[in-house]
């Protein structure tokens, strides 16, 4: 079924201290759905002619189930602090902190030796190493994202969704997103936290073809496929600093 957007609006209300935007969409429809997205934006569906009063009201009934939605997708705020890319500095990879040793040479390289990441180059400045270390995560990444999404696609097969392709970039304020294509996007500094993690990203994402939101349906699926899965979760909060 396709509905027919009548009116776009974004608003605000206020639940105590908190003031929470959404975004109210009219549509040809008997009942008002209130939804939050993977985006932590709040979308509120609601039958054509239904009052502002109406819909408000029935949103601070739902305020508190609307704002742990919210605090939620606060795990995938990436905290990794910034660097300054010098000898010595520790860097994650796969939840694990190596040091940097820099040193000059002919051939611009980086290897990863008995805990430290030896970085080869011209200039040994702060922002040649950052460029040569930063490439060398993304090669990782697309390796290991890969691996993840093949380990975790086992277990949503019998469900009548298609598989996903994956992009990969940085964002400034999310571990992993899905597009309406279908696409899961996963951010590139992901591969600094533990495998396990990174599971739990592209497993939650994963969930979120078959649900949207994250309405109880959701957390059944998510809990059947990845038991134990707020523990994971509450390790990603930590591991990347």
């Amino acid at each position: 079924m396709i509905e027919a957007a009548v009116h776009n609006d974004r608003r605000f209300f206020v639940y105590g201290r908190k003031t929470i935007e959404y975004r109210l969409l009219y549509r040809e429809r008997r009942t008002m759905e209130i939804a939050v997205h993977p985006d932590s934006t709040v979308i509120v569906k609601a039958p054509i002619n239904t009052t502002i009063d109406l819909i408000e009201s029935k949103l601070r009934k739902r305020a508190r189930w609307i704002l742990r939605q919210l605090s939620y997708f606060r795990q995938f705020d990436p905290r990794t602090p910034v660097r300054c890319y010098v000898n010595g500095e520790t860097h994650l990879y796969l939840g694990r902190q190596y040091r940097l040793k820099l040193a000059e040479g002919t051939e611009d390289s980086v290897k990863l030796i008995r805990g430290c990441f030896y970085i080869t180059m011209d200039s040994t400045t702060p922002n040649s190493a950052r460029k040569l270390l930063d490439k060398w995560y993304r090669k990782k990444a697309e390796l290991h994202f890969s691996e993840s999404m093949d380990r975790c696609w086992k277990k949503f097969r019998e469900l009548d969704i298609e598989r996903p392709d994956i992009s990969i970039r940085r964002m400034r304020t999310r571990w992993g997103s899905l597009s309406d294509n279908g696409t899961v996007t996963l951010n590139t500094d992901l591969i600094r936290a533990p495998k396990e993690c990174i599971d739990y990203v592209v497993t939650h994402e994963l969930c979120h073809l078959k649900h949207p939101d994250h309405s109880p349906e959701f957390y059944k699926l998510l809990e059947s496929v990845s038991p134990g899965w707020e523990k994971i979760k509450h390790k990603l909060e930590l591991s990347v600093v």
